[in-house]
């Protein structure tokens, strides 16, 4: 094989038929770009016949499950894709349109060794990209992403003879049959189902009506152009929509879910948007009932409240807090046994004996809806209530580019240690410590923090703020942490803020 070069142009004849891809898609734990500028389908073909190479590599077993989301050119990458698998000498199981976790529950179901999975996630329109992983639930890290993007950009993929193409039908009644398995509600509870115009259209309603859940339907129908908005439940575009909903319908709470289906977004009742770390401490609270003594890792971007609240305490729990995105929280809730994990994005890891370990907005679903069935005389509103208040940001992103921003983080997080070290303040008060397990989290004397990183999907930093003792603080710590960002002119403006 060839090297690819390295830069697309379109509309020529080259484009057509050499494998071109942006060295920058291949981030910590996928890979994404946009297309066509980005990669090109010669060049998806390529990333096939790489994975497939390195899967022999690795001595995995030549076979592989392979799924693609709801958006109008994913079916074209799909096909690229496991035609480059098929030159490995790959048996290729095509499962046909999918969420993420369908295709990881279908590892199992098949009894796949791999997985590959084209999806741009929540990522806009103009997004393509893969989510893969050879050892169940796992998903490729920083090293099998080195591994891949090598074998990749430097051409050694190695054509095979005996590669075959099977199409499974059936995997998707397969997996709702698992996440409802004989569980019915025994309360009635009305739930907005939003999912955007994105692939869990395809799952929700049905998945709700199965629990004997009454749905309120939010933009159910699938429609790849996202008439509404981009299904991503952490932007608050589309939990204001969801909190209408709520409000318009009288329902109990809104369950809505990203373009892939692996994470889910909460509105309570009263049409509070909870984020998804918090609703994680609701359900961590809940599961400690029942399995007293757990561990429960959370990523870095999340509440505090993990290893303070009191109810977690009493019943005995450990709080391990570890790198943001999905395939490290995965990879550390396996390796410590943990019962689940807990992602502010939304990316939940419910390990045995709930889940399988991988991310599902789906099985998130049916875990809180059988939470409110344990819990009859609360609503959602109460049990958010019932938590400690703090005070936390949105997740919010400012501009950085990709070949920029890990450089531009580096210095971040020297010039906050480096006020630590000189005992300068935060919002008025001592920094405690700064945790630079994932970029810089800043904490403060009463626990307080604020945390910059980089995004690995999206040229972004990543910057949240947590606060228990006001809003004021909370904004303080932000417009401060800020301040030391903006000394970096490689840094653009917010998506969101406060």
């Amino acid at each position: 094989m060839t090297k690819p070069a390295l830069t697309v142009t379109k509309n020529t004849w080259e484009f057509l038929r050499d494998a071109m891809i942006t060295p920058t898609g291949f981030r910590e734990y996928d890979a994404r770009w946009k297309y066509p500028d980005d990669i090109n389908l010669p060049g998806v073909t390529a990333l096939g016949l790489g994975l497939g190479t390195q899967m022999h590599r690795r001595g995995i077993e030549p076979v592989i499950a392979v799924g693609n989301d709801y958006r109008d050119y994913s079916l074209s990458i799909k096909n690229a894709l496991m035609l480059g698998l098929m030159q490995a000498g790959i048996h290729v199981k095509d499962i046909g349109p999918a969420v993420s976790p369908m295709a990881y529950f279908a590892q199992f179901h098949l009894d796949a060794p791999a997985v590959a999975m084209v999806t741009a996630s929540h990522n806009p329109n103009g997004w393509t990209g893969v989510k893969m992983g050879f050892e169940r639930p796992l998903t490729h890290g920083p090293d099998e992403m080195s591994e891949l993007r090598d074998i990749v950009l430097n051409g050694e993929g190695q054509p095979r003879d005996g590669g075959k193409y099977e199409f499974v039908p059936g995997v998707r009644e397969a997996y709702l049959d698992d996440l409802v398995g004989d569980f019915k509600m025994t309360r009635k509870l009305k739930v907005v189902c939003a999912t955007g115009n994105g692939t869990a259209s395809a799952f929700g309603p049905e998945l709700f009506e199965r629990l004997g859940v009454e749905v309120v339907p939010s933009h159910n129908q699938l429609d790849y152009t996202f008439p509404h908005y981009n299904p991503n439940p952490e932007a608050m575009e589309m939990l204001h929509d969801m909190s209408a909903s709520v409000k318009a319908s009288g329902a109990d709470f809104a369950l809505g879910f990203d373009g892939d289906g692996d994470r889910c977004g909460v509105v309570d009742d009263e049409g509070e948007e909870i984020f998804a770390d918090k609703v994680g401490v609701i359900m961590a609270r809940d599961l400690a009932k029942l399995h007293p003594n757990a561990t429960f890792v959370a990523d870095v971007k999340s509440t505090g409240l993990f290893a303070s609240d009191p109810e977690l305490i009493k019943h005995g729990v450990t709080a391990d807090y570890w790198k943001t995105g999905h395939s490290h929280m995965k990879r550390r809730v396996k390796e410590i046994g943990a019962l689940a994990g807990f992602e502010k994005s939304g990316h939940y890891f419910l390990a045995e004996p709930i889940g399988r370990g991988y991310d599902c907005g789906m099985r998130v679903a049916v875990e809180i809806c059988k939470l409110m069935d344990r819990n009859p005389d609360m609503s959602m509103s109460d049990l958010r209530k019932a938590l400690p208040q703090t005070w936390a940001t949105p997740t919010m992103s400012p501009y950085a580019a990709d070949t920029e921003k890990y450089d531009i983080l580096d210095r971040l997080v020297a010039k906050l240690v480096a006020k630590h070290e000189a005992g300068e303040t935060i919002a008025g008060r001592a920094i405690k410590e700064v945790v630079t397990v994932n970029g810089a989290r800043v904490i403060l004397d009463n626990g307080a923090w604020g945390l910059v990183r980089a995004s690995s999907n999206t040229p972004n930093l990543v910057v949240v703020c947590e606060s228990a003792t006001s809003e004021a603080e909370m904004r303080a710590i932000f417009k401060d942490i800020d301040a030391v960002i903006r000394t970096e002119p490689g840094v653009g403006d917010y998506d969101q803020t406060i």
